[in-house]
Protein backbone atom coordinates (compact mmCIF):
# COMPACT_ATOMS: atom_id res chain seq x y z
CA UNK A 1 0.00 0.00 0.00
CA UNK A 2 1.62 3.22 -1.10
CA UNK A 3 0.58 5.55 2.37
CA UNK A 4 2.01 8.91 1.23
CA UNK A 5 -0.46 8.50 -1.92
CA UNK A 6 -3.58 7.57 0.29
CA UNK A 7 -2.18 10.69 2.66
CA UNK A 8 -2.42 12.54 -0.44
CA UNK A 9 -5.64 12.08 -1.49
CA UNK A 10 -7.40 12.36 1.96
CA UNK A 11 -5.39 15.59 2.22
CA UNK A 12 -6.33 16.46 -1.61
CA UNK A 13 -10.27 16.14 -0.45
CA UNK A 14 -9.83 17.94 2.27
CA UNK A 15 -8.42 21.04 1.07
CA UNK A 16 -11.22 20.54 -1.98
CA UNK A 17 -14.56 20.23 0.81
CA UNK A 18 -13.07 23.08 2.94
CA UNK A 19 -12.87 25.23 -0.67
CA UNK A 20 -16.25 24.05 -1.21
CA UNK A 21 -17.55 24.82 2.23
CA UNK A 22 -16.44 28.79 2.14
CA UNK A 23 -19.40 29.88 0.83
CA UNK A 24 -20.85 28.51 3.78
CA UNK A 25 -18.90 30.07 6.38
CA UNK A 26 -18.86 33.60 4.21
CA UNK A 27 -22.97 32.98 4.86
CA UNK A 28 -22.13 32.01 8.63
CA UNK A 29 -19.73 35.14 9.21
CA UNK A 30 -22.44 37.33 7.94
CA UNK A 31 -25.28 35.96 10.22
CA UNK A 32 -23.25 36.72 12.71
CA UNK A 33 -22.21 40.11 11.85
CA UNK A 34 -25.87 40.59 11.59
CA UNK A 35 -26.72 39.24 14.58
CA UNK A 36 -24.05 41.59 16.53
CA UNK A 37 -26.03 43.89 14.49
CA UNK A 38 -29.69 43.06 15.77
CA UNK A 39 -28.63 42.10 19.08
CA UNK A 40 -27.28 45.84 19.83
CA UNK A 41 -30.55 47.64 18.00
CA UNK A 42 -32.87 45.35 20.20
CA UNK A 43 -31.10 46.17 23.93
CA UNK A 44 -31.50 50.22 22.65
CA UNK A 45 -35.43 49.40 22.14
CA UNK A 46 -35.62 47.28 25.05
CA UNK A 47 -33.26 50.33 27.01
CA UNK A 48 -35.82 52.64 25.00
CA UNK A 49 -39.63 50.92 26.12
CA UNK A 50 -38.33 49.97 29.96
CA UNK A 51 -37.25 53.38 30.54
CA UNK A 52 -40.31 54.95 29.93
CA UNK A 53 -41.46 52.72 32.92
CA UNK A 54 -40.20 52.77 36.59
CA UNK A 55 -38.84 49.44 36.39
CA UNK A 56 -35.33 49.48 38.59
CA UNK A 57 -32.22 49.95 37.13
CA UNK A 58 -30.99 45.81 38.38
CA UNK A 59 -34.25 44.73 36.72
CA UNK A 60 -33.47 46.48 33.22
CA UNK A 61 -30.19 45.13 33.00
CA UNK A 62 -31.74 42.04 33.59
CA UNK A 63 -34.06 42.36 30.53
CA UNK A 64 -31.36 43.83 28.55
CA UNK A 65 -29.13 40.71 28.79
CA UNK A 66 -32.05 38.19 28.25
CA UNK A 67 -32.83 39.85 24.80
CA UNK A 68 -29.13 40.02 23.77
CA UNK A 69 -28.83 36.44 24.17
CA UNK A 70 -31.77 35.66 23.19
CA UNK A 71 -30.63 37.00 19.87
CA UNK A 72 -27.28 35.26 20.08
CA UNK A 73 -28.55 31.82 20.70
CA UNK A 74 -31.35 32.26 17.51
CA UNK A 75 -28.02 33.97 15.32
CA UNK A 76 -25.53 30.88 16.39
CA UNK A 77 -27.76 28.35 15.71
CA UNK A 78 -28.67 29.17 12.33
CA UNK A 79 -24.98 29.93 11.78
CA UNK A 80 -24.33 26.45 12.61
CA UNK A 81 -26.94 25.18 10.18
CA UNK A 82 -25.50 26.64 7.24
CA UNK A 83 -22.24 25.87 7.99
CA UNK A 84 -23.01 21.80 9.13
CA UNK A 85 -26.23 21.30 6.36
CA UNK A 86 -26.82 17.91 7.71
CA UNK A 87 -27.58 19.74 11.27
CA UNK A 88 -31.28 19.89 12.34
CA UNK A 89 -32.98 22.52 14.87
CA UNK A 90 -33.96 19.14 16.34
CA UNK A 91 -30.52 17.56 16.82
CA UNK A 92 -28.69 21.12 17.90
CA UNK A 93 -31.04 21.21 20.89
CA UNK A 94 -30.85 17.71 21.67
CA UNK A 95 -26.82 18.12 21.62
CA UNK A 96 -27.28 21.71 23.30
CA UNK A 97 -29.37 19.99 26.24
CA UNK A 98 -26.44 17.29 26.52
CA UNK A 99 -23.63 20.03 26.49
CA UNK A 100 -25.93 21.99 29.03
CA UNK A 101 -25.55 18.90 31.28
CA UNK A 102 -21.91 18.78 31.16
CA UNK A 103 -21.37 22.22 31.64
CA UNK A 104 -23.17 22.65 33.86
CA UNK A 105 -21.30 20.20 36.16
CA UNK A 106 -17.82 21.42 35.47
CA UNK A 107 -19.09 25.01 36.24
CA UNK A 108 -21.12 24.59 39.02
CA UNK A 109 -20.36 27.50 40.90
CA UNK A 110 -20.70 30.10 37.99
CA UNK A 111 -24.12 29.00 36.72
CA UNK A 112 -24.99 29.09 40.71
CA UNK A 113 -23.94 32.67 40.89
CA UNK A 114 -25.59 33.50 37.27
CA UNK A 115 -28.74 32.26 38.53
CA UNK A 116 -28.81 33.94 42.34
CA UNK A 117 -28.32 37.20 40.10
CA UNK A 118 -31.22 36.42 38.18
CA UNK A 119 -32.96 36.03 41.44
CA UNK A 120 -31.43 39.17 43.15
CA UNK A 121 -32.19 41.54 40.07
CA UNK A 122 -35.73 39.91 40.05
CA UNK A 123 -36.89 40.75 43.80
CA UNK A 124 -38.09 44.10 44.51
CA UNK A 125 -35.41 44.70 47.67
CA UNK A 126 -31.35 45.66 47.26
CA UNK A 127 -31.77 48.01 44.88
CA UNK A 128 -28.75 49.69 43.55
CA UNK A 129 -27.52 52.37 45.69
CA UNK A 130 -28.46 50.36 48.74
CA UNK A 131 -25.95 50.18 51.33
CA UNK A 132 -26.20 47.34 52.41
CA UNK A 133 -23.73 44.75 55.32
CA UNK A 134 -23.37 40.60 54.71
CA UNK A 135 -20.93 38.75 55.92
CA UNK A 136 -18.89 41.15 56.71
CA UNK A 137 -18.67 42.69 53.68
CA UNK A 138 -20.50 46.32 53.95
CA UNK A 139 -20.91 49.41 51.41
CA UNK A 140 -23.04 50.84 48.70
CA UNK A 141 -24.17 48.62 45.53
CA UNK A 142 -22.85 50.10 42.75
CA UNK A 143 -23.95 47.46 39.94
CA UNK A 144 -25.53 43.79 39.77
CA UNK A 145 -24.50 41.63 36.95
CA UNK A 146 -25.56 37.92 36.37
CA UNK A 147 -22.58 36.53 38.27
CA UNK A 148 -21.29 39.36 41.00
CA UNK A 149 -22.25 42.75 42.47
CA UNK A 150 -19.88 45.82 43.10
CA UNK A 151 -20.30 46.79 46.62
CA UNK A 152 -18.40 49.84 46.96
CA UNK A 153 -16.77 50.14 50.44
CA UNK A 154 -17.71 53.35 52.42
CA UNK A 155 -13.93 53.95 52.28
CA UNK A 156 -13.64 54.15 49.21
CA UNK A 157 -12.49 50.35 47.76
CA UNK A 158 -14.65 48.27 45.26
CA UNK A 159 -15.93 44.88 46.84
CA UNK A 160 -17.04 41.89 43.85
CA UNK A 161 -18.82 39.90 45.54
CA UNK A 162 -20.72 36.75 44.20
CA UNK A 163 -24.25 36.79 43.64
CA UNK A 164 -24.25 33.41 45.55
CA UNK A 165 -23.17 34.93 48.82
CA UNK A 166 -25.68 37.71 48.92
CA UNK A 167 -28.71 34.72 47.77
CA UNK A 168 -27.93 32.46 50.45
CA UNK A 169 -26.45 34.34 53.72
CA UNK A 170 -28.44 37.43 55.43
CA UNK A 171 -28.35 40.55 54.11
CA UNK A 172 -29.00 43.68 56.10
CA UNK A 173 -30.31 46.56 54.10
CA UNK A 174 -29.71 50.26 55.68
CA UNK A 175 -31.10 52.23 53.17
CA UNK A 176 -34.23 49.96 52.61
CA UNK A 177 -36.02 53.05 54.38
CA UNK A 178 -35.32 56.75 54.32
CA UNK A 179 -35.01 56.90 58.16
CA UNK A 180 -34.13 54.74 60.83
CA UNK A 181 -33.18 54.45 64.37
CA UNK A 182 -29.99 55.67 66.29
CA UNK A 183 -28.58 55.21 69.50
CA UNK A 184 -25.67 56.32 71.99
CA UNK A 185 -25.13 55.98 75.63
CA UNK A 186 -24.76 58.53 78.21
CA UNK A 187 -24.19 58.35 81.67
CA UNK A 188 -24.52 60.52 84.63
CA UNK A 189 -22.70 60.77 87.99
CA UNK A 190 -24.64 58.37 91.11
CA UNK A 191 -26.19 61.90 92.41
CA UNK A 192 -27.81 62.87 90.20
CA UNK A 193 -31.76 62.77 90.32
CA UNK A 194 -32.38 60.94 86.95
CA UNK A 195 -35.83 62.16 86.16
CA UNK A 196 -34.08 65.77 85.95
CA UNK A 197 -30.93 64.26 83.95
CA UNK A 198 -33.65 62.11 81.66
CA UNK A 199 -35.41 65.50 81.15
CA UNK A 200 -32.30 67.47 80.10
CA UNK A 201 -31.61 65.12 77.52
CA UNK A 202 -34.75 64.59 75.79
CA UNK A 203 -35.06 68.89 75.38
CA UNK A 204 -31.63 68.98 74.06
CA UNK A 205 -32.46 66.21 71.12
CA UNK A 206 -35.66 67.06 70.44
CA UNK A 207 -34.59 70.82 69.75
CA UNK A 208 -32.35 69.20 66.96
CA UNK A 209 -33.32 70.06 63.27
CA UNK A 210 -31.96 66.81 62.04
CA UNK A 211 -33.73 64.90 64.50
CA UNK A 212 -36.85 63.71 63.56
CA UNK A 213 -39.16 64.94 66.65
CA UNK A 214 -42.25 63.18 65.26
CA UNK A 215 -41.20 59.61 66.06
CA UNK A 216 -40.33 60.17 69.45
CA UNK A 217 -37.10 59.99 71.74
CA UNK A 218 -36.60 57.54 73.90
CA UNK A 219 -34.51 57.85 77.57
CA UNK A 220 -34.15 54.64 79.24
CA UNK A 221 -32.51 54.09 82.41
CA UNK A 222 -30.03 50.62 80.92
CA UNK A 223 -26.92 50.36 83.77
CA UNK A 224 -25.32 50.70 87.19
CA UNK A 225 -22.16 51.32 85.82
CA UNK A 226 -19.06 51.34 87.89
CA UNK A 227 -18.88 55.14 87.89
CA UNK A 228 -22.02 55.98 86.11
CA UNK A 229 -25.64 55.13 85.84
CA UNK A 230 -26.16 54.84 81.83
CA UNK A 231 -28.98 56.40 79.78
CA UNK A 232 -29.94 54.94 76.74
CA UNK A 233 -30.66 57.63 74.07
CA UNK A 234 -32.68 56.77 70.87
CA UNK A 235 -33.88 58.95 67.92
CA UNK A 236 -35.14 59.02 64.13
CA UNK A 237 -32.95 60.40 61.37
CA UNK A 238 -31.64 59.91 57.90
CA UNK A 239 -30.87 56.21 57.26
CA UNK A 240 -27.37 56.81 54.68
CA UNK A 241 -24.27 56.25 57.13
CA UNK A 242 -23.54 60.16 56.33
CA UNK A 243 -26.81 60.52 57.96
CA UNK A 244 -25.77 58.27 60.80
CA UNK A 245 -22.87 60.05 61.46
CA UNK A 246 -23.48 63.68 61.23
CA UNK A 247 -26.83 62.97 63.54
CA UNK A 248 -24.96 61.47 66.05
CA UNK A 249 -22.11 64.42 66.67
CA UNK A 250 -25.04 67.22 66.64
CA UNK A 251 -26.80 64.74 69.60
CA UNK A 252 -23.39 63.95 71.43
CA UNK A 253 -22.79 67.91 71.43
CA UNK A 254 -26.09 68.79 72.23
CA UNK A 255 -25.86 66.74 75.34
CA UNK A 256 -22.71 66.89 76.29
CA UNK A 257 -23.60 71.25 76.36
CA UNK A 258 -27.13 70.81 77.66
CA UNK A 259 -25.83 68.74 80.53
CA UNK A 260 -22.77 71.26 81.60
CA UNK A 261 -25.66 73.97 81.66
CA UNK A 262 -27.76 72.11 84.27
CA UNK A 263 -24.75 70.95 86.29
CA UNK A 264 -24.86 67.53 85.89
CA UNK A 265 -21.52 65.99 85.21
CA UNK A 266 -20.65 63.09 82.66
CA UNK A 267 -18.16 61.30 85.30
CA UNK A 268 -14.69 59.47 84.28
CA UNK A 269 -14.79 55.62 84.42
CA UNK A 270 -13.22 54.07 87.33
CA UNK A 271 -9.51 53.11 86.54
CA UNK A 272 -8.70 49.79 88.52
CA UNK A 273 -4.94 49.78 88.71
CA UNK A 274 -2.50 46.42 89.64
CA UNK A 275 0.18 46.79 92.02
CA UNK A 276 3.07 44.51 91.54
CA UNK A 277 4.90 43.46 94.57
CA UNK A 278 8.05 42.09 95.17
CA UNK A 279 9.52 39.59 97.86
CA UNK A 280 12.36 37.62 97.88
CA UNK A 281 12.63 34.33 96.79
CA UNK A 282 15.37 32.22 98.52
CA UNK A 283 15.24 29.55 95.94
CA UNK A 284 14.88 30.03 92.27
CA UNK A 285 18.21 27.21 90.96
CA UNK A 286 18.78 26.04 94.02
CA UNK A 287 21.82 28.79 95.04
CA UNK A 288 20.44 32.34 93.45
CA UNK A 289 18.68 34.49 95.44
CA UNK A 290 15.90 36.74 93.28
CA UNK A 291 12.44 38.59 93.34
CA UNK A 292 8.98 37.28 92.22
CA UNK A 293 6.34 39.57 91.21
CA UNK A 294 2.67 38.99 93.26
Amino acid sequence: MDYIETLRKQLQAMAEGFVASLPSFAIALLILFVTWILARFATRIADALVGRTEVRASLRNLMDTLVNLAIWVMGLMIAAIVVFPDLTAASLLAGLGLGAVAIGFAFQDIFENFFAGVLIMVRTKMRIGDVIVCEGISGKVEHISLRETHVRKLSGELTLVPNSMLFKNPVEILTDESERRHEVVVGVSYDTNLDHAADVIRRAVEGLDVVLASKGVDIFAQEFNSSSVDFLVRWWAGSSPRDAWETKDKVIRAIKAALDDAGIEIPFPYVTHTFKETVPVTQLDGNRRGFAER
